[in-house]
């Protein structure tokens, strides 16, 4: 079983930056891939970034890039998120989760969520 824990969310304006992170506790090691998720009620949940724990590579939605970037702690087994130059469309509920590579966690293939963390941008 792994557990999540996303923290990090909150009411920021427009232009604005946020950190989230997302604690991992349980059998991290077989899952490979840790990305962000959201989700605004009445939309599909969409893909945000991805990051490789054994690797370099990283993977973003186009809409973020730019603005957002991932990063990981392995040996704490965390992953960050940091939100720049934030939109009121950037407002939604962000999840973590783990997945076997990125390429699933992208297609929305998941192992495990958290529960989520509110991030309300203001125009």
């Amino acid at each position: 079983q792994v557990q999540l824990v996303e923290s990090g969310g909150g009411l920021v304006q427009a232009g604005g930056s946020l950190r989230l992170s997302c604690a991992a506790s349980g059998r991290t090691f077989s899952r490979d891939a840790m990305g962000w998720f959201r989700q605004v009620p009445g939309k599909e949940r969409e893909f945000v970034a991805a990051i490789i724990w054994s690797g370099a590579g990283t993977y973003y939605e186009d809409s973020v890039k730019g603005r957002f970037t991932i990063s990981r702690d392995n040996a704490k087994n965390a992953v960050y998120l940091q939100m720049n130059s934030l939109k009121p469309e950037d407002t939604a509920v962000y999840y973590c989760a783990t997945g076997a590579t990125a390429a699933r966690l992208t297609n929305l293939t998941v192992d495990y969520w958290g529960r989520g963390t509110q991030v309300t941008v203001s125009s």
